[in-house]
């Protein structure tokens, strides 16, 4: 058996432990929870420039959340997830936390970089805990400066970090002299830049040439930007921060030009089915690679769960789960970490909680969750460590190139501490 289908069978007995303790153990006598609820917020970006990204998130949030509820809840209590659509606008982000925190959320997920910049004094002040797995503002990972700011995985720094790493293990492995020439293109948002300063200290901490390559939003064309890089620069390898509709374009694109796609690495957000699908298909997009912060496909444990609970439901699972959509997938992973933090909260304190419990739940967490996402949660580190997986457009599907592994900790820690 390979390295890599012996963890998938340990995280198949990983996953299952896990959700059962996340639902208090799912005998028939706790399937209703039947004490106080649990309340969360979640926003999400249903009609703005994410929306591609934002509804199957949205999915797969319910779903997780149902599923623990259908299971007995958390220790005996529903969760309560209030879902405020914000269409990726700062303002009507932060009129939702608003909303959610008068409504009595002891957590709250933000959507986008520029929201969470917005609302993040808001959170310490207010000693409410606000999530934005995968994503955010890197700075705000220390706990210590930012007590209840939780980038919870693999920020945009780590992800940076891990695609560069990737990329120059690569061109060590093949052989090549001196150092690869990097192209970063990312759209010109504030999320869409958060990797560069860590970019350039990374390029004159290994001396590889790194050039920066801006994608105005919509990003639908990128043709500009794609000849700049191939046939201008010159590049070798490009790590790419592109979301919504541009990561199909810049498929489409690089392919047009001749550039190989198994040198073009896009961090989490870009890294997907749906850029795949819209690009014309796997066979078009074979060889493109992502670096993500949760596992990808149709095949997870925790996926069979769900679709057991819409057949005994009587339903059909929905595409999301059939056809593998990375975003649902990326809701399920960021509901459960939101519902093992109210775990080892309730574990803690028991009943009722706040804020403060809900900070210290979530920095209890450690080891895999669901089968999808791996972090070691700590008081310092809000980030858990920053975990990245590599995975391919292989033979029709996503398929994992590397194990779980963290990139530049040094150069990060410096930052965080600049």
């Amino acid at each position: 058996m390979s390295a890599l289908a012996k963890r998938a069978t340990l995280l198949l007995v990983t996953a299952l432990a896990l959700l059962g303790a996340a639902c208090g153990g799912g005998s028939a006598s706790e399937s209703t929870p039947t004490k106080p609820p649990l309340n969360i917020g979640v926003m999400y970006d249903g009609t703005g420039a994410t929306q591609s990204i934002g509804l199957p998130f949205k999915n797969g949030i319910e779903d997780y959340v149902r599923l623990v509820n259908s299971k007995g809840g958390v220790e005996g209590h529903p969760v309560n997830v209030q879902l405020i659509e914000m269409a990726y606008e700062v303002a009507r982000g932060v009129e939702a936390y608003e909303r959610m925190k008068q409504d009595g959320a002891v957590m709250v997920l933000a959507w986008g970089s520029g929201t969470l910049a917005a609302i993040a004094e808001r959170c310490n002040a207010d000693r409410v805990p606000c999530i934005i797995p995968g994503g955010g503002v890197a700075r705000m990972a220390d706990g210590q400066k930012y007590p209840f700011i939780f980038p919870m995985t693999a920020n945009f720094w780590s992800q940076a970090a891990a695609a560069v790493k990737y990329a120059l293990d690569q061109w060590k492995a093949e052989g090549r002299p001196g150092k690869p020439k990097i192209a970063f293109i990312y759209n010109d948002t504030a999320g869409g830049r958060e990797p560069i300063e860590l970019l350039q200290r990374i390029a004159q901490l290994e001396g590889f040439e790194l050039r920066l390559f801006a994608v105005p939003l919509p990003g639908l064309d990128l043709s500009a930007q794609v000849q700049d890089i191939v046939q201008r620069y010159r590049a070798d390898w490009v790590v790419s921060h592109l979301f919504g509709r541009s990561p199909s374009v810049a498929i489409k694109q690089f392919k047009e030009v001749g550039f190989p796609l198994n040198r073009v690495i896009n961090l989490g957000p870009g890294a997907s089915d749906d850029a795949v699908r819209a690009a014309g298909g796997w066979d078009v997009a074979e060889g493109f690679l992502g670096a993500v912060y949760t596992d990808m496909g149709t095949d997870l444990p925790i996926l069979a769960e769900i679709t057991k609970m819409y057949q005994e439901e009587g339903r059909q699972p929905p595409p999301d789960i059939t056809q593998s959509n990375t975003y649902y997938v990326q809701g399920v992973a960021d509901a459960a970490l939101m519902v093992e933090g109210l775990r080892q909260a309730v574990k803690k304190y028991g009943y009722p909680l706040d804020g403060v419990k809900a900070r210290d739940g979530l920095r209890l967490i450690r080891g895999n969750v669901a089968g999808v996402v791996s972090v070691q949660m700590s008081e310092r580190d809000h980030e858990g460590g920053g975990q990245v997986r590599i995975y391919q457009v292989k033979g029709g599907r996503w398929q994992p190139v590397t194990e779980w592994f963290s990139a530049y900790r040094d150069v990060i820690q410096q930052m965080l501490q600049s």
